[in-house]
């Protein structure tokens, strides 16, 4: 399984405003590139956090939608979200923290929902259900928390960040990678630079993880 994060940073890091509210930080060719990995994947992966926050579809435009993939420790997601509207498969990875409720809910709202995990979702255990499920790329969106979790656990096999040309500053304003940071050296995620290229008004850099 190749397992791809994207995401969109100002020039200073940033996902998105100290609000946590969303923020256009690329233009139309870079969504367009974005639209065109969606297709290419075939599930697309965010935390829970970016569902509350945002409210994505995670569907495609102009092509077969991926599996819509949701990691979701405690059920948060709620019933009406995008995610379930019914334009795709969707997926939610749950722990053992999960009430039988709120699992019951989402199951009746559409999701498949599988328990991976007790205290909060094995990233692990999460991708090897994926695997098994025949699932050959996964697209990251989000969120940095997520992103994080997975590079802390040597998941990620190809990181493509977009650089928009903005600053939104804040201390508490999402980065690209939250949670609680690496403490020593030797666990920082090795990156290898394989492009540079200019889009809209940033930059898109293309980057393999070893």
């Amino acid at each position: 399984m190749h397992v791809v994060v994207n995401a969109a940073m100002s020039a200073d890091g940033k996902l998105s405003s100290r609000r946590r509210e969303q923020v256009k930080i690329s233009g139309p060719d870079d969504f367009d590139r974005m639209d065109d990995l969606r297709v290419e994947s075939d599930a697309i992966v965010v935390g829970v956090g970016t569902v509350l926050a945002d409210d994505p579809s995670l569907t495609a435009d102009g092509g077969a939608n991926p599996l819509r993939v949701v990691a979701d420790s405690r059920a948060r997601t709620p019933t009406d979200a995008r995610v379930l509207d019914g334009r795709a498969d969707t997926l939610i990875f749950v722990s053992g923290r999960a009430s039988d409720e709120k699992i019951r809910n989402l199951r009746n709202a559409g999701a498949d929902v599988v328990v991976a995990g007790d205290g909060r979702v094995s990233l692990p255990g999460a991708l090897s259900e994926l695997e098994e499920r025949e699932i050959q790329q996964v697209m990251v969106e989000g969120g940095g928390e997520l992103i994080f979790s997975l590079f802390a656990d040597g998941l990620v096999d190809e990181l493509r960040l977009y650089v928009g040309s903005l600053i939104l500053g804040g201390r508490e304003a999402p980065t690209l990678a939250d949670g609680d940071g690496f403490a020593i050296r030797e666990r920082f995620p090795k990156l290898e630079l394989h492009s540079v290229e200019r889009i809209d008004d940033g930059v898109l850099l293309r980057y393999s993880v070893s």
